[in-house]
């Protein structure tokens, strides 16, 4: 059943006759591989007697190119310890719980370190209320490295000393008495900081604090405030919810902290019969709608009649597809009665109190312990940017925010920051604003610093620096406490304050080793006061000044929005980040506008594939006003409202960026008003623009069969698994057999009984698409970064990749009967085509399936990949020649090959070319060489620890300790990893689940990877 419906990842697949696909799907590696460069005159070898040696460096390679590297290796030397620290034990991990903060992202973690570096980010399980540890999270441990970083404190342009910094300081602050100096900051949520801050601008009153959210959750702040009297964001618990509606809300990226994709993946998988029922009304395709059961097409200005009409209004006015959708959405949401929940991203005050009002009797949302982790105001930002810029205001002292680079009118404010008294930037990097300082305090990153947060109310953490500062750095705290004339360091002001407010009698010592505590002391954050201007007054619940934009003159609707892999761009010097490709457009290296197929023709816009498979696209100039962004590339984006755009925020970035890194466009100068929502003009551009995109790589040779299994809610509970689950058949004796059958073997079985076998599950509907585990495994096994050229030949080395397809009809009954009805000579297109408008979207994570019966293993000339005794599919790299017969016999396309010297090469010019950014590699998994064939291990080395750990305390290893990188980067829980010889295990019990099924089964490979099927609930009113 599952197989007759069709999924398809480019719109390129839709053409029939696209020779691109078809070269695609013969061959792995589309562009020839020069052989003359590397084998000098082909045709006297041809001619020429050849030993078998000779032979395969030929014929292999097709395989000469790696062949001649391939036993080349570095020979580094190391220099022991003249004095070993006590903590420090060569080749065992420190784990050290921490927070992070960086006024976007907020995650109770944990820090893997190893000889004192910090090496990798793991979740902190104890946390239960901790914010997300995303894939921005984990790819912050590269930030430590980041050779771009300041390496010390600057006064007007020269390098000095701290002592040099704070008399600088101190004289100006003196000097400045009376006039106004705002202290604008991200928002610390950290209760320490609070009263810090509290206790500096009692020392100096002309000082007044203002927080500034580079991304503003400034309405759904104030209609919350106006209701509940705290500045501070619901926090949702989506499992609680039988009925989800959402209005524009990407609930699962990074809307309101983005924290809430746990609890929606409880509620997803069926569990007694039942799963939510999730609507969403978005124009942009999120990675929230990709997951939805219905998914209905709105522009912004149609998103506001939606929320009204689902709140109690009519829907009259709106589309009649709309319309309908709301109606029965609506009935739904009455009929789950406190099991229902709905959530909007409007900006504007009056939409959030919508929801709020209609929430307030839902089970899902908390307003007891709501969420701290934003506290910006619009109006208290913008009275700051007025008064730079006309002068009123004299000095301005920045933390941990680039004003210069993320506000929308960033260059008139640039001009008039040139021109204060006092400029004072503290700032990791001489990023746009501390480039034009006159002050640059350089700050530790948080891996270095000492640090507490309330993430949640009444849930307290910790932040612990994991390596002593590599540079000449200062927290902000620690300077506070300098210049207010405190002695002791900011880790006896946090533990200080902490015995006397906090702990309630507790340890200390206990609560910084879990890292989180839960308290119910009151830790009142600091209220940001209004100027007698009356600056600071907040936006009434029936304001909708924030949604104004969208009465300007404009032919199209744009929404901004934050990706997945740079957020508001504070990483954009990352380069695991940035090849992380987006989860929906599968694009790295690039920000892009979104269009719908029917704008792009309308605008005489194209994608186009060149012969290779990589992706072109046309350029438009974006005019809002007096705002102008040229040559922006677009991506014409499947389930793109028509009417409506998108772009995403965080790129564009250039002072302190590596070149390499100085990708897209800066779409801050569009955010207007901090609204999310914009109105602006369209015009072609001239020239092509080259996308780094990866969606039409790895397409399983063209096999379609079994990839993505899915069913409706109402057939898995009424129908056997036979009938929506079916095992695939063979031929065998001239009658069908399963091909799980010991008959459809042509092996000679492995035996799995003895020691451990290891399964990895993967629940695909509980995968949100999120990439987490991505950058996870890219920090756990050394993955090298290739850059935007290599990208666009399809040789990404990400041992883990996330496919993401398209397919047509809401259900299958839905697609079967039109496909069952099609008149004799109509052809798939008719499904297609409305596909094409809003598909469904699924997301599938793909790595090696570690095949018992594994078609690579049979073709390797030197038996560089074998199996193992535990199930893992093995490299041997120093056995590999670089042949890549291994790759083209994989049916998953997973493995990957070294086309060159990734690491301590200037031609890559990242992590791995520095001796700074080369800390951040795992001791214990070697790096690849050219010629060298790679591919998931299975974290082999996780296993093996825990095995010998097991064995060295003597003890059974218990369900649930071993784990890979990615499974235990997983937040959703879709990933889970363990021993199916341990019957009693959670494994087993997932394999012997109805949704389960192997990728590609009818091949015969036998992966010990296997998936769940997704289940929607297709229900309606």
């Amino acid at each position: 059943m599952a197989s007759n419906k069709k999924y398809w990842k480019s719109v390129e697949e839709l053409n029939e006759d696209s020779a691109i696909v078809k070269a695609l799907q013969d061959n792995e590696f589309v562009t020839e591989i020069p052989t003359d460069e590397f084998l000098g005159n082909k045709e006297a070898l041809e001619t020429s007697s050849t030993t078998r040696r000779d032979f395969l460096k030929y014929v292999g390679f097709t395989t000469a190119a790696a062949t001649l590297a391939a036993c080349e290796g570095p020979v580094i030397k190391s220099i022991p310890y003249v004095i070993q620290p006590d903590e420090i034990v060569p080749g065992v991990a420190n784990y050290y719980a921490s927070t992070m903060a960086d006024g976007f992202d907020f995650a109770n973690i944990l820090v893997k370190t190893r000889e004192g570096r910090p090496i990798k980010i793991e979740r902190n399980d104890l946390a239960l209320n901790g914010g997300s540890v995303n894939a921005r999270v984990h790819a912050s441990v590269l930030s430590l490295y980041d050779k771009n970083r300041l390496t010390g404190p600057i006064v007007d342009g020269a390098e000095v000393n701290w002592a040099e910094f704070d008399t600088a300081v101190a004289q100006k602050l003196d000097g400045m008495a009376g006039k106004d100096v705002v202290l604008l900051t991200q928002t610390f949520a950290s209760p320490s900081t609070s009263k810090l801050i509290s206790e500096f601008t009692a020392k100096y009153p002309n000082v007044r604090h203002v927080v500034y959210d580079s991304v503003s959750c400034s309405g759904a702040l104030d209609a919350f405030q106006n209701k509940y009297g705290t500045r501070a964001l619901p926090d949702y618990d989506f499992s609680k919810a039988d009925v989800i509606v959402s209005v524009g809300a990407d609930f699962l990226g990074d809307w309101q902290g983005g924290s809430y994709s746990k609890s929606y993946a409880q509620g997803r998988i069926p569990k007694n019969g039942k799963i939510s029922r999730h609507i969403q009304f978005e124009a942009n395709l999120t990675l929230t709608g990709g997951k939805a059961d219905k998914r209905v097409l709105a522009t912004p200005s149609q998103q506001i009649q939606i929320l009204k009409a689902l709140t109690g209004g009519s829907a009259s006015g709106l589309p009649e597809n709309i319309a309908d959708a709301v109606n029965k959405a609506k009935a739904q949401l009455q009929k789950a009665g406190s099991r229902a929940l709905l959530v909007t991203s409007l900006p504007d005050v009056e939409s959030q109190t919508m929801a709020l009002n209609f929430n307030a009797n839902s089970e899902a949302m908390d307003v007891n312990k709501p969420l701290l982790i934003r506290q910006g105001s619009n109006t208290e930002v913008m009275s700051v940017v007025n008064g730079v810029v006309s002068g009123s205001i004299k000095g301005l002292i920045t933390v941990g925010v680039n004003p210069v680079y993320s506000l929308p009118n960033n260059l008139e404010f640039a001009e008039a920051y040139k021109k204060l008294e006092l400029s004072l930037a503290f700032a990791m990097k001489q990023d746009e604003t501390a480039s034009l300082a006159k002050m640059v305090a350089a700050t530790p990153h948080y891996l270095e610093s000492w640090g507490d947060a309330q993430i949640k109310k009444g849930t307290y953490s910790l932040m612990q620096p994991t390596i002593r500062p590599l540079f000449n750095t200062r927290q902000f705290q620690d300077c506070l406490m300098q210049w207010t004339g405190k002695a002791p360091k900011y880790y006896d002001y946090i533990k200080e304050n902490w015995t006397a407010s906090i702990l309630e009698g507790g340890s200390w010592n206990k609560a910084l080793e879990a890292g989180v505590l839960v308290s119910s002391a009151e830790m009142i954050m600091e209220e940001v006061k209004p100027t007698a201007e009356g600056v600071g007054v907040m936006e009434e619940s029936t304001s909708n000044g924030a949604l104004s934009a969208l009465s300007q003159d404009g032919a199209y609707e744009l929404t901004l929005y934050t990706s997945t892999g740079l957020g508001d761009g504070q990483q954009a010097n990352n380069p695991w980040l940035q090849e992380f490709p987006d989860p929906i457009t599968r694009a790295s290296w690039d920000n892009y506008l979104t269009v719908s197929a029917v704008d792009a023709e309308a605008l005489g816009l194209e994608n186009y594939h060149v012969s290779n498979g990589a992706l072109n696209g046309s350029y438009v100039n974006i005019t809002m006003g007096n705002v102008v962004l040229e040559n922006v590339p677009v991506i014409i984006q499947p389930g793109q409202a028509k009417g409506s755009v998108g772009m995403a925020l965080g790129y564009g970035k250039t002072a302190a960026i590596q070149e390499e890194m100085q990708t897209g466009v800066n779409a801050y100068p569009l955010y207007q008003n901090f609204s999310s929502v914009q109105k602006v003009n369209i015009e072609k551009a001239s020239g092509t623009h080259e996308f780094a995109c990866v969606q039409l790589q790895s397409t399983m040779a063209g096999r379609s069969e079994d990839i993505i299994k899915d069913t409706t809610l109402e057939i898995f509970n009424t129908k056997d698994k036979e009938y929506f689950n079916a095992v695939p058949v063979t031929d065998y004796d001239h009658s069908a057999i399963s091909v799980r059958d010991k008959k459809a073997d042509i092996w000679s079985p492995f035996d799995e009984t003895i020691g451990h076998h290891f399964n990895l599950s993967i629940d695909l509907n509980a995968c949100t698409g999120c990439g987490a585990c991505v950058i996870a495994c890219h920090a756990e096994n050394n993955v090298p970064v290739v850059g935007k050229d290599e990208i666009r030949k399809f040789r990404d080395m990400h041992w883990l990749r996330i496919d993401r397809y398209y397919s047509a009809g809401e259900t299958f009954k839905e697609e079967i009967e039109k496909l069952e009805n099609l008149p004799a000579f109509d052809s798939y297109k008719v499904v297609e085509v409305p596909a094409y408008e809003n598909p469904q979207v699924a997301f599938q994570p793909v790595m090696c399936q570690h095949c018992n019966h594994a078609p690579c293993e049979t073709v390797c000339p030197v038996a560089a990949t074998s199996h193992g005794r535990q199930g893992q599919n093995h490299m041997a790299y120093n056995r590999c020649v670089g042949t890549r017969y291994c790759a083209n016999n994989c049916p998953y396309k997973v493995r990957r090959f070294n086309w060159f010297l990734y690491n301590e090469n200037d031609e890559f010019d990242y992590n791995m070319n520095n001796d700074l950014g080369r800390m951040v590699l795992n001791p214990d998994v070697v790096v690849r060489s050219r010629g060298v064939m790679e591919k998931c291990s299975m974290c082999i080395q996780m296993t093996q620890k825990t095995i010998l750990d097991a064995k060295r305390e003597g003890r059974a290893i218990k369900d649930g300790e071993f784990h890979t990188a990615c499974s235990s980067a997983c937040e959703t829980g879709a990933m889970v990893f363990g021993d199916v010889n341990d019957k009693d295990s959670e494994i087993v019990r997932l394999k012997n689940d109805d949704r389960m099924y192997h990728l590609l089964e009818n091949v015969g490979t036998k992966p010990n990877v296997f998936y769940h099927m997704i289940v929607k609930n297709t229900s309606e009113a």
